[in-house]
């Protein structure tokens, strides 16, 4: 139990806290017209002014619950410890608005957004407030049990949120990993098959330099040729992590194994489409146009409803490659739904080499998955 409280002292705050929005600014304006038009309409509000005006400090914490939790907690309760000692003071039954109830949004933010200190030392000052109404009040068991278990099931709420939020994260980490070791292994294998050519025409350049000097220069020009290629895709992917297991010195499939794919006798059918790729491709490139292609072919089989054609397309345009997959299956209006951990997994590969990647739902119905990579790879 001491190890877990040290850990929830020392959790950071999620990194994935979004900006302040339009959805904030709805909300903090429903929030002072409910507190305006019930202070107004509601005969039995005791100290009106005051009330309505502390009631009205919540507005800027409700702006601040996910950059500052804590500070937006503090303030939110410390509106309502006063209207709690008010009471206390005009000895009345009640004192406050129903609106109120929006410091629940406020604990809510503290566990969802805060750091684990901040949790800690907002939930001490939460409770100590939550006291202090309850001997105000003159609450009863009931109302008091009711009333906890209310708060428990808020924070019951942001702890599964957060920590779902987190899993999330750590997913996209693990997509991110694998990719860049993917990449490394294909790094591994091209790199093998140059040197394997090198060494050829090294031997080859050994056996004709006494008897064909001038076939040696040539040889000499292929090597230094291949060995430039060589370190310009090494220096290209020398940050991308690597996998310390054993692979095997296979060069990847790449571009021109795409044409296997096709497929006329099946339901959806496969075409594939390659147009002005007759110079080369750098090969983690190369390789990686292979993969998106298959992968987006794998999850058009696999999810697009009702689809009979599925079309790969790649063409070179300048100095960059563009790959676009598309089907004719039917696709939902609504919302764009959130990407599986394959696209993001072909997302992360893309941007790994520099390139712009996008799926989605096509203009005229279907799914279409488009990347956009440099021919070659910057060193």
């Amino acid at each position: 139990m001491i190890t877990a409280r040290h850990s929830l002292w020392r959790e950071p705050r999620p990194a994935d806290a979004p900006a302040i929005g339009r959805l904030d600014w709805l909300l903090v304006g429903a929030y002072a017209a409910a507190v305006v038009v019930e202070a107004v309409v509601r005969p039995d509000v005791a100290w009106r002014p005051v009330v309505t005006v502390l009631a009205l400090a919540l507005v800027p914490a409700l702006l601040w619950r996910r950059d500052h939790p804590l500070l937006a907690a503090v303030i939110a309760w410390s509106v309502a410890a006063s209207l709690s000692t008010l009471q206390m003071t005009a000895r009345t039954e009640d004192l406050g608005l129903d609106s109120m109830i929006a410091v629940l949004i406020l604990l809510y933010s503290l566990v969802r957004w805060g750091s684990g200190r901040e949790i800690v030392l907002g939930a001490a000052f939460v409770t100590l407030v939550v006291i202090l109404g309850a001997y105000a009040s003159s609450a009863g068991s009931a109302d008091a049990f009711g009333g906890s278990v209310l708060l428990l099931l808020v924070v019951a709420i942001a702890v599964v949120f957060r920590y779902r939020a987190d899993l999330w994260q750590r997913q996209r980490r693990e997509i991110r990993n694998q990719e860049r070791v993917a990449l490394a292994r294909e790094l591994h294998d091209t790199v093998a098959h140059h040197v394997s050519a090198i060494a050829v025409q090294a031997q080859a350049g050994g056996v004709v330099a006494g008897s064909q000097p001038e076939k040696a220069v040539e040889v000499l020009a292929a090597i230094e040729s291949e060995a430039s290629r060589t370190l310009a895709e090494m220096r290209s992917m020398v940050q991308v992590l690597r996998d310390e297991d054993a692979v095997a010195y296979v060069p990847q499939p790449g571009v021109a194994d795409l044409p296997a794919l096709a497929r006329t006798d099946t339901t959806p059918a496969v075409e594939v489409s390659l147009d002005g790729l007759r110079g080369r491709l750098a090969r983690p490139v190369d390789a990686a146009l292979y993969r998106l292609a298959q992968e987006s072919l794998t999850n058009a089989v696999k999810h697009a409803r009702g689809a009979t054609r599925v079309e790969i397309d790649v063409r070179r345009e300048g100095g960059v490659v563009r790959l676009r997959v598309s089907d004719d299956g039917r696709t939902d209006p609504g919302p764009v739904p959130v990407p599986g951990f394959g696209l993001l997994g072909m997302a992360e590969r893309v941007r790994l080499l520099g390139g712009s990647f996008s799926a989605g739902p096509g203009p005229h119905g279907g799914w279409v998955v488009e990347a956009v990579l440099p021919a070659e790879v910057l060193a």
